[in-house]
């Protein structure tokens, strides 16, 4: 896989979303249309109590990735309800097409008292082409389970074979690291199978061999090309990756021919952080998305401080 990088194509801070939000565009993923792209992503605002709630947000763009042609202006998606599992926000947010539907999966959170959060992934429809999207329920269509009790959530859905497919992550534990530190979570790719994108059956995990025990294996994206389907998902260190750029998130590949047995070979990925120290990507590289566009394929990700200033996109040249 070769990747041409384009730069940053969208900067949070020189868009009208800076009088509305506080900053971040993470998680972009795209709905493609027959004369423009639209890019979702999760920016955040401030509630009264001052804490973050993550909102969805988007952008319009020509199908090179080059020219912005409009901006959403109101809610995507409403606020929750007080007490459900996406009462603090969405993100990220998976837009699906398919037949004559749009559905989107989103990943809710809620803040807890012992660990920073918990997690679920909804399900939500569109009825106006995806420019807003109503909640199918307010619980989640997947969840923690018996054998995945912490988080779950980063679902990326897409049909092949009339089957429904969905990788997501799931939390494996949460550990304290240092002396008076806040609990860190580590987590790794799972796969669930569903017959009407609702009802889903977990097939267990982790589907992507880890490099190390404490690695955490996020926001996974496939694509079906020439014969075989193509993962790329992001990955860190479980403690010391906020700050530490060799412990931050990077780019990771695997392939597959059958859905299930993956090969992982981030050697292959093609793709890598800024060489130079200043550039926007060079500290980090993360939340990942794989889309086609006619006969081109794209990758739009996050740089450094975890997409806070944006998002950029790099182009497939084989």
């Amino acid at each position: 896989m070769k990747w041409k990088k384009r730069g940053k194509v969208f900067d949070f801070y020189n868009s009208p979303f800076r009088d509305r939000f506080v900053g971040f565009a993470q998680s972009p993923q795209v709905l493609v249309f027959d004369t423009f792209v639209r890019i979702y992503f999760s920016t955040r605002l401030r509630s009264e109590n001052g804490k973050f709630v993550s909102v969805v947000q988007f952008i319009e763009m020509d199908r090179d990735f080059t020219n912005i042609l409009g901006y959403s202006d109101g809610d995507v998606i409403y606020p929750s309800k007080k007490g459900t599992f996406d009462e603090h926000g969405i993100f990220p947010i998976n837009v699906v097409r398919h037949e004559n539907r749009t559905l989107a999966y989103t990943t809710g959170w809620t803040r807890r008292v012992s660990v920073s959060c918990d997690t679920g992934i909804g399900l939500a429809e569109s009825f106006d082409n995806g420019v807003t999207f109503v909640r199918y329920h307010e619980g989640p269509v997947l969840s923690s389970s018996l054998n995945e009790p912490y988080l779950v959530c980063d679902g990326f859905v897409r049909v092949f074979g009339g089957l429904w497919h969905m990788w997501y992550i799931y939390g494996t534990e949460w550990r304290i690291y240092t002396t008076g530190g806040q609990p860190e979570r580590t987590y790794k790719i799972g796969h669930a199978v569903s017959s009407d994108g609702i009802q889903w059956k977990k097939e267990g995990g982790p589907v992507i061999a880890e490099n190390y025990p404490e690695e955490c294996q996020a926001l996974p994206t496939v694509l079906y090309r020439e014969g075989r389907y193509h993962m790329y998902f992001c990955h860190r260190h479980s403690f010391d990756f906020r700050k530490n750029s060799s412990h931050s998130y990077r780019l990771g590949y695997a392939w597959s021919e059958d859905l299930r047995k993956w090969k992982r070979d981030d050697t292959a990925a093609g793709i890598d952080v800024a060489s130079k120290p200043d550039g926007w990507d060079a500290q980090m590289m993360c939340y990942p998305h794989l889309c086609a566009v006619g006969d081109r394929v794209f990758l739009l990700y996050n740089g450094n401080e975890f997409g806070r200033n944006g998002f950029g996109v790099a182009e497939l040249v084989e």
